[in-house]
């Protein structure tokens, strides 16, 4: 007989790695998608059935073994088209043709929303893609959406939502005078970070939508945001606290990287570094004489 206890310690593992969400109704194998390997021409007088992974068969490539037979092509993941596969670079390269041709934030969204090229597309609930006032000149930008926003369609609508909504009050402003966007569109596995080849291929719609929007100043939330957008490699806890220059929109808008609210959370001591960095942009909006919409 099955003991309820051991039910509900499977359960509880299953939601400590990550597997909270159903995605469909037959399960994936995963460990059947290996690596594509990339396949040479056969030379002229010998047909392609004679080669092998390193090389010709009977010969020695780099690495290769003689007459060792080709491993079979992997399937298509999920996300992508069995003729046109899209790797990690296609992907970037594909996400910035469709950003580039919106005009407009409802033309980025319908472009985003119909881009196949990043695989948590497939596992997620919903697109997040903004959440206040697209006119406001302050824009901040988060990570990714974690459940409550996956579940919502909008960023920053969880605990750490709230606990943002809040520190934005004490210096005067709310999601009707903010902009409020992440770096990924799409819920990662879990919460767990994002992976490079994410955020690739999903950068060039972040890029498009602060050239878009055009706001008069940035914030980064966490060490994600901070360090892409900055293209820098230290963690937030050196970003922080300084106002820098993001790059990506022609023009340079000074940016603030600040703790991610989630961080604050979890380490709440960290809170006066943040309030910290609230009053250095409220000194900001204040000495630029920013109006609000």
């Amino acid at each position: 007989m099955i003991d309820v206890c051991d039910i509900l310690d499977a359960l509880r593992w299953h939601a400590d790695v990550g597997c909270d969400e159903a995605i469909g109704d037959e399960p994936i194998d995963w460990s059947a998608f290996t690596a594509r390997t990339p396949l040479r021409a056969a030379p002229p007088g010998m047909t392609p059935g004679a080669q092998t992974a390193g090389g010709m068969a009977g010969g020695m490539g780099s690495g290769g073994i003689p007459g060792a037979p080709r491993p079979a092509p992997r399937p298509a993941l999920p996300f992508e088209s069995p003729d046109q596969p899209l790797g990690a670079s296609e992907a970037g390269i594909h996400a910035r043709a469709r950003a580039g041709e919106a005009q407009s934030l409802d033309a980025l969204e319908a472009a985003l929303r119909a881009f196949d090229g990043c695989p948590l597309k497939a596992t997620a609930m919903n697109t997040v893609f903004a959440d206040g006032n697209p006119q406001a000149p302050v824009m901040l930008i988060g990570e990714a959406p974690g459940e409550d926003e996956d579940r919502q369609g909008k960023p920053f609508v969880g605990v750490s939502g709230k606990l943002l909504d809040r520190m934005l009050a004490q210096i005067g402003l709310d999601r009707g005078k903010v902009y409020i966007a992440n770096i990924l569109p799409w819920r990662p596995p879990g919460n767990r970070s994002p992976t490079q080849s994410e955020i690739a291929a999903c950068l060039p719609f972040l890029e498009r939508h602060v050239e878009l929007v055009r706001p008069k100043l940035l914030v980064a939330l966490g060490g994600v945001s901070a360090k892409t957008l900055l293209n820098r490699a230290e963690g937030i806890t050196r970003l922080r606290g300084q106002w820098r220059s993001y790059e990506g929109a022609g023009t340079p808008i000074p940016l603030m990287p600040m703790l991610h609210p989630a961080y604050l959370l979890r380490n709440p001591i960290a809170k006066r570094e943040a309030w910290r960095d609230m009053l250095a942009l409220q000194q900001r909006i204040a000495e630029e004489e920013i109006k609000y919409p």
